[in-house]
């Protein structure tokens, strides 16, 4: 069965608590090379069948309307993984 994946993050002005958690715990560890961490949610959505484009534009419809929250989140990617 064909999966759907969204990918959604939060929008690049808002800060990242947990992001910058991450951040301080590489500086803690001695991990270099990285300027910062933002960390954000992965949704497979499973299809039953073929992945149409009707499908596709209800991932999107439903990624916009239920699976993030627009007001601090944007749907950065949406694919299908055979």
């Amino acid at each position: 069965m064909p999966t759907i994946v969204v990918d959604v993050m939060p929008k690049p002005e808002l800060l990242d608590p947990q992001g910058k958690a991450v951040s301080g715990a590489f500086a803690r560890l001695g991990v270099e090379g990285f300027s910062g961490v933002r960390i954000g949610k992965r949704f497979e959505l499973t299809v039953e069948g073929e992945v149409t484009d009707e499908v596709l534009a209800e991932a999107k419809r439903i990624a916009d309307e239920v699976l993030s929250n627009s007001v601090i989140e944007d749907v950065v990617g949406i694919e299908v993984a055979e």
